[in-house]
């Protein structure tokens, strides 16, 4: 079993989470996609709205069956990726997992607590964002990384790749960003004098 591991705030959940999920089923050749909503973000000063709000919008939004939406997080009690991978390769030995991020998430990846922990725990799947490919491509961590990382034409191998591997695919391109989404909303609901 191959599975994808998305994690995030999903403050709100939008269609570039779907797009980005899609893309990594079909590219990366994996059997399921879990999202990881998480609890909090340790890199944001702003906590995100109440954690069964956003798995209720992720679940009606995400309509794939091979992609579930979960709060596992704070059901294991983790709350760095590092401890989650961890914990979750000890619940399910079996599986392949693969860690999932936007190529705006490698910009600043060497800011996770235990990073190179991480890339040495599972491969790791890198899509392309709007404006971020450049500045991914010479990020700290993909420096530190350079030599582990796949051509694109071998994404399809990822999941069953010894860590530390990493592939940094190009997809169709969304703007949408749920901080964008989150001010657009906030502007609406100030009343017009």
């Amino acid at each position: 079993m191959r599975v994808g591991l998305l994690g995030g705030s999903f403050d709100p959940p939008h269609e570039g989470h779907v797009m980005i999920t899609e893309e990594a089923l079909r590219r990366f050749d994996l059997d399921r996609v879990w999202w990881l909503v998480s609890p909090g973000n340790p890199l944001k000063a702003r906590q995100p709205a109440p954690l069964a709000e956003r798995i209720a919008n992720g679940r009606a939004l995400m309509q794939d069956p091979r992609v579930t939406v979960t709060g596992i997080e704070a059901q294991i009690a983790t709350r760095m990726t590092a401890d989650t991978i961890a914990r979750l390769q000890e619940l399910y030995p079996g599986v392949h997992f693969v860690w999932l991020m936007g190529a705006d998430n490698l910009v600043q990846f060497n800011q996770w607590d235990r990073w190179r922990e991480i890339a040495g725990r599972v491969p790791i799947g890198v899509m392309a964002r709007p404006g971020s490919r450049l500045a991914a491509r010479h990020s700290v961590a993909a420096q530190v990384l350079k030599r582990w990382r796949l051509p694109e034409h071998r994404a399809r191998e990822l999941a069953f790749s010894d860590p530390p591997a990493w592939v940094m695919i190009n997809v169709p391109m969304s703007s949408l960003s749920s901080t964008a989404l989150r001010a657009r909303r906030t502007r609406k609901a100030k009343p017009v004098r």
